[in-house]
């Protein structure tokens, strides 16, 4: 069953993190790895491909815009499970073992790996992120009954789970549309705890001014869109 898991790591002007992230990938998982370019100018798709991955290319600018061109690769042979991990490093790959697990089990349908719950390097969880985590899952409890404490991106989800939730969002609100929609649907959701490291070069979200802005944005534009969606 190990072998039907695929990884998927948006990148953006990763070239100094991606091929320490792909080198840290622990088998099985590291036999298919998908690497959704968003139009880096620097070497990340030289890097990726020289450390094993299958580079596809997604030209619009976009965190979700990346994943979903991912996932569109993969359509064609669906692996059960899909791994999700940012390129920069600052989680570790070397815990797919324990995000997978529910999802391989068949204990769980979504898996989030939580950086509050886990290990956190001091100065990692920027202030901005960690407001943003306490009010947006504070809101999701409130108006979907979930219990999360993270919209970490290190995360797991079945094909199937990913099939009836459908996922739209092409920036910004990736993360969080995924446990909207994973509420909604009765699907079974569960947090394991996972360490987190300050990031390898500056964030594109939280560590920007302008960035924090539209993803704060984008994040509860979605909570309350959805909350009057069928």
């Amino acid at each position: 069953m190990l072998s039907r898991t695929a990884v998927v790591i948006p990148a953006l002007n990763e070239e100094r993190s991606i091929g320490k992230v792909l080198g840290e990938i622990p088998e099985p998982f590291s036999r298919r790895v998908v690497v959704a370019d968003n139009g880096s100018k620097d070497n990340t798709v030289a890097v990726a491909r020289g450390a094993g991955a299958t580079v596809v290319h997604e030209p619009q600018l976009g965190y979700g815009a990346a994943c979903l061109r991912a996932l569109e690769h993969l359509k064609d042979d669906p692996p059960e499970v899909v791994l999700f991990i940012d390129g920069d490093f600052s989680d570790y790959p070397s815990e797919m073992p324990e995000v997978a697990a529910p999802l391989l089990r068949g204990e769980a349908d979504l898996v989030i790996g939580s950086r509050v719950l886990g290990n956190r390097e001091k100065g990692a969880l920027l202030p901005q992120a960690r407001f943003g985590n306490i009010l947006a899952t504070f809101l999701m409890r409130v108006i979907y009954r979930t219990r999360f404490t993270d919209l970490g991106p290190f995360r797991g989800i079945t094909w199937e789970a990913l099939e009836r939730i459908r996922m739209e969002d092409r920036d910004f609100g990736w993360t969080v549309e995924m446990q909207i929609k994973a509420a909604k649907h009765n699907l079974r959701s569960t947090e394991v705890p996972v360490s987190y490291r300050k990031r390898i070069g500056k964030s594109k979200v939280s560590g920007t001014v302008r960035g924090t802005f539209l993803a704060g944005k984008k994040i509860l534009w979605l909570i309350f869109r959805e909350a009057f969606s069928r």
